[in-house]
C-alpha cells in the first residue's frame, strides 16, 4: 500500500511539472544575435546543439539533405530592410533558415514560412536560395554558432560554425536608399517638427541631392522656429547652389543666433560657421572700382 501511495505521489509531481511549464535546462539552448548594418537590423534566432563527441557533418547532419540549421524550432532571420544575400535580394521580413550541406557546397535557404520544419517544408515558399562554401576551420566549435563578422556601414558576413566547419554568406544593404527612405518617412510623420525638417535638409545637403527640396524644408523649419542650426543649414544649401551673398548673410545670422543662445552644442558648430563666413566672403566677386574721369582742358 505504501509503495502504491509513493507511485501516486510521484505521478502527481510529474503531472504538476508538466502543467506548470517550469523552465528547465535544454540540451540545445536558444540563442539570438542581432547586427546593425548601416540602418538595417538583422536578427537571427536559433538553438545551439552541441557536439558531445559526435561526428557532425556527414553523420549527425547528413550530406545532401535539408537541415533546419540548428535544433528545436525553426531558425529564423529577420531584416528590417531589403537585404542582398550573396548578391540576391531578400525583401524586408522574417524567414525560416534552412541549409543543404555537402562537403564542397551548402545551399542556404530563406523560406517564407517561419514555422517550417524539415517535415513541413515547401520549396515553392522559398524567398531565396544561394550557394555558400564551407571551409575547414582551425578551431573546433563545440556548440553550433551563428554570428556576424567583417561588419562595415553597408556589409557583413553571416557565419555558420560547427565542429571544424565554417560557412559564410555575404550580406549587403543599400545604406543611402534606406537612409533616404527614413528621411522622407520622418518628414511625412512629423511635417511640423522644425528639428526633423532641419535634419532632413541636412541629409540632402550632405548627399548633394535635391537641394531645392532641402531648401524648402529649411524654409519651413525656420518659419516654425528659427535656430542657429536651421539657419546655418540654409546658408550651406545656398552656397552649394552658388548663392554666396545670400549664404554669407545667413551664416552671419547663424553665428549671432548661436552666440545668443544657451544651446550647449553651439561651440561644436562655431568654428565651422566662422570658416563658412570666411569661405562665402571669398566666393563673392569683388565690386568693380569706378575710376575717376580725367579732366579735359
Amino acid at each position: 500500500m505504501q509503495k502504491i501511495m509513493l507511485n501516486v505521489v510521484a505521478f502527481c509531481l510529474v503531472a504538476q511539472l508538466a502543467t506548470a511549464q517550469i523552465r528547465l535546462p535544454q540540451p540545445s539552448p536558444g540563442a539570438s544575435v542581432m547586427q546593425t548594418i548601416g540602418t538595417t537590423d538583422v536578427t537571427v534566432k536559433y538553438s545551439r546543439p552541441a557536439m558531445r563527441g559526435r561526428e557532425i557533418f556527414g553523420t549527425l547532419v547528413p550530406y545532401g539533405q535539408l537541415w533546419r540549421t540548428g535544433a528545436n524550432a525553426a531558425t529564423t532571420l529577420s531584416t528590417t530592410t531589403d537585404l542582398l544575400v550573396n548578391g540576391q535580394r531578400l525583401p524586408a521580413g522574417t524567414y525560416s533558415v534552412f541549409t543543404i550541406p555537402t562537403q564542397t557546397e551548402w545551399t542556404l535557404i530563406m523560406n517564407k514560412n517561419t514555422a517550417a520544419s524539415t517535415d513541413a517544408y515547401k520549396q515553392e515558399e522559398d524567398a531565396l536560395r544561394v550557394q555558400i562554401r564551407p571551409q575547414q576551420s582551425g578551431e573546433r566549435t563545440e556548440s553550433f554558432t551563428i554570428n556576424f563578422s567583417d561588419v562595415t556601414d553597408s556589409t557583413a558576413k553571416l557565419n555558420f560554425m560547427w565542429a571544424n566547419v565554417k560557412a559564410a554568406a555575404d550580406l549587403r544593404v543599400d545604406v543611402k536608399a534606406n537612409a533616404q527612405a527614413n528621411v522622407e518617412r520622418a518628414v511625412a510623420d512629423k511635417p511640423e517638427d522644425p528639428a526633423v525638417l532641419q535634419a532632413a535638409a541636412a541629409w540632402n545637403l550632405a548627399q548633394g541631392r535635391n537641394l531645392e527640396q532641402a531648401l524648402a524644408w529649411t524654409d519651413k523649419s525656420i518659419g516654425l522656429k528659427e535656430t542657429f542650426r536651421n539657419v546655418w543649414t540654409k546658408a550651406q544649401i545656398l552656397a552649394k547652389m552658388g548663392k554666396a551673398a545670400e549664404a554669407l548673410t545667413l551664416a552671419q545670422r547663424a553665428m549671432s543666433l548661436g552666440q545668443a543662445s544657451n544651446d550647449p552644442s553651439f561651440p561644436f558648430f562655431k568654428d565651422a560657421i566662422q570658416n563658412g563666413i570666411t569661405d562665402f566672403q571669398a566666393m563673392i566677386p569683388p565690386m568693380p572700382i569706378k575710376g575717376k574721369k580725367k579732366k579735359t582742358s
